[in-house]
């Protein structure tokens, strides 16, 4: 793997382009739409006040400047561009390249499933590998927290070559890596697309449809009861979802599990006290009277289409009843109709 192209400008694709050059793990290309705001020197600090210097090589919009060239292709983007760009890729990949994405929940096995070779390597993060943020666009920015290891599904080669990936990603992300069993595992969570979307539905939705808010309300801190049940509820939907899929037992915690919870209350306690989630603030603008939400946000454009929207189909395909997902879903997909 002497070659990496990293499709996106987002904060994951400047801290892993600095990274992986920095440690010369590889050669870096870029493929953005901005080539122009980009230098061949990137900087990334690290939480253990580390500055690391990478060297990117190619910078180019053209595919068959960047992709042409590599064993490895990372995708940082978000799930409405995921489809667009491997379309775009695809006349310029080799036959051996690793496709991969830096997170899966948002469609990217589904999409590239549907568009590549049926033979092309492909491969996912479950979770991103970073927390980070731009600094300066294109030159520097922040890695503000590792993970302890890192989950990763790898799909279309064999066994042996499946652990030599994971082999070299593990060198390359310095912790372990464990090879997940299939991309369901990298794809399917109970996180963004149950977390956010529930939320969101007890604002806005139902009985609060249409309400404006006297003020901007905090997306986690002020978490009700009413939101955590509903989490719930489409939590166990997933669940039973996840009993007609080829997927290991145990490979993800239920919400209750996975936040130390017991019950709504307890669940909504839960999330209103995590210090990570403190400040931030939920998909509203502000109109005449106060406060109203924001479709255009997203937490809308993202989680419902390219998150809550795989569950959904495979719910109904796999004859899993799901009135509460069904509810949720229709609900966000509607109003985001609404608002083109």
């Amino acid at each position: 793997m002497k070659t990496v192209c990293i499709c996106g400008g987002g904060s994951l694709g400047h801290v892993l382009a600095g990274w992986l050059s920095a440690h010369h793990y590889a050669k870096v290309n870029i493929l953005t739409n901005r080539p122009s705001q980009w230098t061949h020197t990137i900087e990334i600090d690290t939480p253990d006040g580390k500055l690391l210097k990478g060297n990117i090589d190619v910078i180019s919009n053209l595919p068959e400047q960047t992709v042409v060239s590599a064993d490895v292709v990372i995708l940082c983007l978000p799930g409405f561009l995921i489809r667009e760009e491997l379309e775009a890729i695809k006349p310029h990949l080799s036959r051996d390249t690793f496709v991969g994405c830096v997170f899966s929940s948002t469609g990217f096995f589904f999409e590239a499933k549907s568009i590549l070779d049926e033979r092309q390597p492909l491969w996912g993060f479950q979770r991103v590998p970073f927390i980070s943020r731009v600094e300066e666009y294109g030159r520097k920015a922040h890695l503000l927290g590792y993970k302890d290891s890192h989950r990763v599904a790898v799909e279309n080669v064999s066994e042996e070559e499946k652990s030599k990936f994971i082999a070299w990603l593990q060198e390359c992300l310095g912790s372990p890596v464990k090879m997940l069993k299939n991309y369901f595992e990298a794809s399917l969570t109970n996180s963004n697309p149950l977390l956010h979307t529930s939320r969101l539905y007890t604002m806005f939705g139902g009985e609060n449809e249409g309400k404006v808010y006297p003020r901007m309300q905090l997306f986690y801190e002020e978490w009700t009861e009413d939101a955590a049940d509903l989490y719930i509820k489409m939590d166990e939907e997933f669940f039973r979802l996840l009993k007609k899929l080829p997927v290991t037992d145990g490979f993800l915690p239920t919400a209750l599990e996975y936040y130390e919870s017991i019950d709504a209350k307890s669940l909504a306690e839960k999330l209103s006290s995590i210090q990570g989630f403190k400040g931030i603030t939920s998909p509203m603008i502000e109109v005449e009277g106060g406060w109203a939400a924001d479709y255009s946000s997203r937490y809308f454009t993202e989680d419902f289409p390219y998150g809550l929207k795989y569950i959904w189909k495979l719910a109904h395909e796999n004859r899993v009843p799901c009135p509460y997902i069904d509810k949720v879903y229709q609900w966000g997909i509607s109003k985001i109709s609404s608002t083109r």
